[in-house]
């Protein structure tokens, strides 16, 4: 039977390979990064039931690696495709690891030795990552990577790695090959919104004004502060914390005209956490509309509201800082009264947007994009993962931003299109 290209690692992505390879076709499930998983494997718990995020995705993580009709092609990217539903040729590019993907273990004992210590991307910036590493401790394929732009070619991996697995710049290359594919899946995932572009906001000239994805990083258990809440400035607790709302959503101003969807949930989920560790902290979510829209959502706005997360209604024209402190003035726009916070931290909801690199990808996937950037279904209530070119779907924040839940719902639609192409190919 035909085979089916699935392009991104994601929640989306690992659940469009499982629902497809279980039908009997196999399956490429193309990833650009070191390893599968996407932003899910970044979070500490998902709304609105508290379940750990890794709980749920590692087993399907394991799963696909295990499945023996699905081959995980990690460092790889699609650079072109040619032909037509039912007999498309797919060309990637798969970048060097510059380890033995065969001999490596992920042991680890080349990370332990290496000296240089670089920004570390999957902890968005609040943690720090060797320039030989393994992105996650669940990382599939559990095999490190050499960071050959920031390596300083000391050689203590070398002589460390008693498998003689990491190799030399001179024995590692790119390199370009195609499957044959009577389908695709899109399900490439989402980038977050840059606050720099607000310089009212004063991301990352105030150190204790971070990102939502950073502080999901700061409370996670594997994370770089080993799951303890800590400003950033001193590393002490905060006595207090704001969250803001809509950074980079429902802003006409930066072009962000639409909702994403999860930052009202992931904000209410995270003040609970905070209020179930630290009841002593105060925490205030400053928003314009809360929208609580899913199953049990409602309930767990109110459980926060029961658990003393203060709700206020209203954005603060800017973030200062005033005696080494915050200060945000905000109007309460349900009593009129302007109030003024002095919080500890302060945590910037960032929306969702495409990810880079989106209109390269669909310039060569021959698709088009939504004014958003998203790609464009053919239509939005009938035909909700069909794209223009026959034979391409998308899944997941390709198309829209979305929870967890429906990427993983979309996924599975997209999927038994996908098989239904590959069953009409025929062997």
């Amino acid at each position: 039977m035909a085979e089916v290209v699935v392009v991104g690692g994601g929640i989306a992505g690992i659940q469009a390979a499982l629902d497809i390879a279980q039908h009997g076709v196999r399956v490429h499930l193309v990833e650009k990064e070191p390893t599968i998983g996407g932003h899910m494997a970044m979070l500490d718990k998902t709304f609105p039931t508290n379940d750990c995020s890794m709980c749920i995705l590692s087993p399907k993580m394991v799963e696909v690696e295990r499945h023996p009709l699905i081959t995980v092609h990690t460092c790889t990217e699609v650079t072109g495709v040619e032909g037509e539903v039912g007999d498309f040729t797919v060309r990637m590019r798969r970048y060097p690891r510059y380890v033995d993907e065969e001999r490596c273990n992920g042991c680890g004992d080349c990370t332990e030795v290496c000296p240089v210590e670089v920004y570390n991307r999957f902890d968005a910036g609040i943690g720090v990552r060797k320039a030989i590493y393994r992105p996650m401790p669940q990382s599939v394929p559990n095999i490190t990577i050499r960071d050959a732009e920031h390596c300083i070619d000391c050689g203590l991996c070398y002589e460390a790695c008693g498998r003689e697995a990491v190799l030399h710049d001179d024995e590692d290359r790119e390199e370009e090959f195609s499957v044959k594919a009577a389908s695709l899946v899109i399900t490439t995932g989402y980038g977050t919104f840059d606050p720099r572009k607000k310089g009212n906001l004063r991301y990352l000239s105030i150190p204790d004004v971070i990102t939502s994805l950073e502080f999901e990083r700061m409370i996670n258990a594997s994370g770089p502060t080993a799951g303890e809440m800590r400003r950033l400035s001193d590393g002490t607790l905060p006595e207090s914390v704001v969250f803001l709302q809509c950074v980079g959503s429902r802003d006409m101003q930066v072009d962000r005209p639409y909702c994403s969807c999860v930052c009202c949930m992931a904000a209410v989920k995270n003040a609970i956490l905070i209020r179930e560790h630290h009841p002593e902290i105060a925490v205030t979510v400053l928003y314009i509309d809360l929208r609580a829209y899913g199953k049990g959502y409602e309930e767990y706005f109110n459980r926060a509201e029961e658990m003393g997360v203060r709700f206020l209604r209203g954005l603060p024209g800017e973030i200062a800082q005033k005696n080494g402190g915050i200060e945000l003035q905000v109007e309460n726009s349900e009593t009129g009264e302007v109030e003024t916070l002095h919080p500890g931290l302060v945590v910037l909801s960032v929306g969702m947007e495409p990810p880079a690199g989106m209109e390269e990808l669909a310039e060569r996937l021959g698709i088009t994009l939504e004014k958003t950037g998203f790609v464009q279904t053919q239509d939005e209530k009938m035909n909700t993962v069909a794209t223009i070119r026959p034979g391409i779907y998308v899944a997941g924040t390709a198309a829209a931003p979305k929870d967890i839940p429906d990427s993983v719902a979309m996924g599975g639609a997209a999927a038994m299109r996908a098989y239904t192409d590959a069953l009409r190919a025929g062997p």
